[in-house]
């Protein structure tokens, strides 16, 4: 095999489904153990949203530690820090469980930025795209098991099985990543260096002035709230409906973006042209999808996994078609920082999603708050739709 299909590649992607099968598992068994602890929405959502909230701020400076020490070191630094962060899940409360999530959210925007920016520096343009989607395909793999396991370690109730899995994730995801190789960044000179560090104070200026990264920051970060109000509430939620299940809603959510990536991985654009009607279809879809969420309290658990395979499309379709136009379109010198705040603003956007929505969900309840996720997915559209018609998107595709 060539290409991003490639031995090389396959071992990146190997330790992608290793290190994100913790989450997988976190995703379902905080929330329970929280609410099982007597905590309201409120405080579930900030304690789901602080892993991506510090996400967030740690990518810009991700990627410019990337850029200067190379991804290889920064990698095998981040696994064991890592590894004690799932280790603190397994003998700890409720505090302990907030600090854990911190930590796992610095390891992430490492992680995540080695892993994306070697691939995207290793492989040529016809090819970027596949080695994207295989990424975050791999990164959504584990949530087809991972949420049926968590349930069944809640459900017999004995947390020295929970500790286990932690330890046993920790110590393969650490003998993997220490055997990858990825082809090393050019750490450039000092004055270079210096640059890419200015770049960082710059980037969020960058955010608004640079049409391409704006107009894909937005729509990442209002999508990015609508999956975040999912990951953090559907262990929850889903106990209210009749004959509906978390992990079956997760299961089928995921295993929809694995099997929408693996048959559409060659039609992701891989050309630079910005697509309004393209990514108009998929937020329908998403707003489609919030709509049934919040309609299967009343419906039943039939409109609630329809949800889980529309946000499954969505998701499998949006992220790469988004981060592959950018990897065109941001200027070589200053790619590796505006691409981190980019994916900083989808993590931003799934931390709102439980700490905001959180409240909302104790105000009201939710199925209301999802009605409101689809009514920001109608906004985007509406905002897609905006630049169709004002003729931009053409004058966009001849910018460099």
């Amino acid at each position: 095999m060539r290409g991003a299909l490639s031995w090389p590649f396959v071992r990146l992607y190997l330790l992608t489904l290793l290190y994100f099968s913790a989450n997988s598992i976190l995703n379902v068994m905080i929330p329970l153990k929280v609410e099982s602890l007597g905590a309201t929405n409120t405080t579930i959502g900030l304690i789901m949203g602080a892993y991506l909230l510090t996400t967030m701020f740690f990518r810009p400076w991700a990627g410019h530690k990337i850029q200067q020490y190379g991804p290889i070191k920064v990698l095998r630094t981040i696994l064991v820090v890592n590894g004690l962060a799932l280790l603190l899940y397994t003998v700890t409360g409720l505090g302990g469980y907030f600090v854990a999530r911190i930590l796992q959210g610095v390891c992430t925007a490492f992680f995540s930025m080695a892993l994306q920016l070697g691939i995207i520096d290793s492989l040529p343009d016809k090819d970027r795209s596949q080695g994207i989607s295989m990424y975050s395909l791999c990164s959504y793999l584990p949530g087809i098991v991972g949420p049926l396991l968590a349930l069944g370690i809640w459900q017999a109730g004995d947390t020295n099985y929970f500790a286990w899995v932690m330890i046993a994730i920790a110590i393969f995801t650490g003998a993997v990543g220490f055997s990858v190789r990825i082809d090393k960044h050019e750490n450039g000179s000092a004055s270079a260096r210096m640059e890419q560090g200015a770049a960082i104070f710059n980037s969020f200026r960058m955010l608004v002035q640079n049409p391409h990264l704006f107009r894909c920051s937005v729509l990442m970060l209002s999508a990015s709230v609508i999956l975040g109000s999912v990951t953090a509430f559907i262990p929850l939620y889903a106990a209210q409906i009749d004959g509906a299940n978390a992990g079956v809603y997760l299961m089928l959510q995921a295993g929809t973006v694995v099997l929408v990536r693996v048959a559409l991985m060659k039609k992701i654009p891989s050309d630079g042209k910005w697509r309004s009607s393209f990514i108009m279809w998929i937020l329908l879809i998403q707003t489609a999808s919030a709509q049934s969420i919040s309609f299967s309290a009343a419906g039943g658990a039939a409109f609630l996994y329809t949800g889980a395979v529309m946000m499954g499309i969505a998701q499998a379709l949006l992220h790469p078609t988004l981060t592959t136009y950018l990897t065109f379109k941001l200027s070589q010198t200053n790619r590796n920082v505006l691409l981190g705040l980019f994916l900083a603003m989808a993590d931003l956007g799934v931390s709102l999603g439980g700490v905001v929505m959180g409240p909302v969900a104790d105000i009201s309840s939710y199925p209301l708050m999802y009605m409101i996720c689809a009514m920001l997915g109608a906004a985007m559209i509406i905002f897609t739709y905006s630049i169709k018609l004002s003729g931009k998107s053409d004058m966009l595709n001849d910018q460099p």
